[in-house]
């Protein structure tokens, strides 16, 4: 069975038309300021209007206390945030988790290479966003990550879910899956012609990996 797929880094309407078309689960919408795929949330709407009920992703880094129910009350469903875990504290995450649900969140820590994944974010999430690390950044790296340290997370941690994230492409989707048995993946800049602009032909080619499986 072919992994879900999610299409983080959307930024543009006709792109978030098509990903769902050919078949995404999940479209994710940036509210990063930072990040060269953000979108403000005046423009956020042009995008949700086109992506169907329970696809939507509002993706934060450390957002502020009473912005992911905001998120919520904007029509979206599900909110990646993004964190450093040297800097977070357990009860910020458990917070999160308030304002959403913990089936809801999905928690994506700034984990350096040889740190133990958090127990608090097993703890405050049911869905882990796995992605390569790179100091000063939150995602978006381009590269791949460590794919046996993701198989080993889902062995260890059946009772979540695992998103595998960081480098993916059409190109090597298959050997990533075959490498860590995801069941949700991660595509975002693999699929691009420039930050936030989606290729057609690359999404295509993505999905038809995907259907082969």
């Amino acid at each position: 069975m072919r992994p879900r797929v999610k299409i983080c880094g959307l930024t543009r309407p006709e792109d978030a038309r098509l990903a769902s078309e050919l078949g995404a689960d999940y479209c994710a919408v940036n509210f990063f300021p930072e990040s060269p795929r953000y979108v403000p949330e005046v423009a956020a709407s042009a995008l949700t209007t086109v992506i169907p009920r329970g696809k939507r992703v509002a993706v934060d880094v450390n957002p502020a206390p009473g912005i992911l129910q905001k998120r919520r009350a904007a029509g979206f469903d599900f909110f990646q945030v993004h964190y450093d875990v040297r800097e977070t504290a357990e009860e910020v995450l458990q917070g999160w988790s308030g304002e959403v649900g913990a089936d809801r969140l999905w928690l994506a820590p700034r984990l350096p290479p040889g740190v133990p994944f958090p127990a608090a974010a097993l703890a405050a999430a049911e869905t882990l966003v796995v992605d390569t690390f790179q100091q000063g950044t939150f995602g978006g790296t381009g590269r791949a990550g460590d794919w046996p340290h993701f198989r080993a997370l889902r062995e260890q941690h059946p009772d979540r879910r695992w998103v595998l994230s960081g480098g993916l492409r059409p190109e090597n989707i298959r050997a990533a899956l075959s490498a860590t048995g995801a069941e949700i993946v991660d595509v975002n800049s693999g699929i691009e012609t420039a930050p936030g602009i989606k290729d057609a032909i690359k999404l295509d080619l993505l999905f038809a990996q995907l259907a082969e499986l």
